[in-house]
């Protein structure tokens, strides 16, 4: 029940196919928000809805069905690098270089990557370097893109048992349609846009 889909003149093959894949509606909601493949233009999920001002509609599918279920793709896991108590784009940008320059540079592998109001879940299904990986709401406190690389991405999570100790983990969109920004933008308004809400 999405009130602007009757709006659209009809569902294409590729968007029956999308709903099959993807496995919700929800969730091909919010490919098309990335993306509109045969959409006239892309669809718009209101920010209001994602930072959690939601209104109590019975008849209106919001940003919130969404994220109960969480919002997922693959990307490439490049590396985890201590930070120690810096945060913020600094944190994102010493991974990144560090990562670059370590010798020999490890090595990316393909993860399941999945933000939902718990938190960050990482999946390696070839387990390669772990299996799963989970970041509490709690304890993710930055994501930005890098500055020098639009493609490469990270967040800052506190270390388990610190307060004052922070990784920074790093990765690098796969998918042109599920772009690094995107996946940044979600994860600002999903985790960290509520959480500084809460201490306003």
């Amino acid at each position: 029940k999405v009130t602007f889909l009757p709006r659209l003149r009809s569902f294409t093959c590729d968007d029956l196919i999308c709903v099959c894949v993807l496995g919700s509606l929800s969730a091909l909601v919010y490919q098309r928000s990335l993306t509109p493949i045969s959409l006239p233009c892309a669809l718009c999920i209101p920010e209001k809805d994602l930072v959690g001002e939601l209104q109590s509609a019975s008849n209106t599918s919001t940003a919130a069905d969404l994220l109960k279920q969480g919002a997922a793709c693959n990307v490439l896991y490049l590396n985890s690098v201590d930070t120690e108590s810096l945060t913020g784009p600094q944190a994102v940008s010493k991974a990144t270089r560090c990562t670059l320059t370590q010798s020999p540079q490890p090595m990316a592998t393909i993860v399941h990557f999945k933000v939902s109001t718990q938190g960050i879940t990482l999946t390696d299904s070839q387990r390669r370097l772990f299996f799963r990986r989970h970041y509490p709401i709690n304890s993710v406190t930055f994501s930005s893109v890098d500055p020098q690389d639009k493609r490469v991405f990270g967040f800052v999570a506190r270390r388990t048992g610190s307060t004052s100790e922070n990784v920074c983990h790093l990765f690098a969109e796969m998918d042109p349609e599920q772009p690094a920004v995107a996946i940044v933008n979600f994860i600002n308004k999903v985790m960290l846009g509520p959480q500084q809400q809460q201490r306003r």
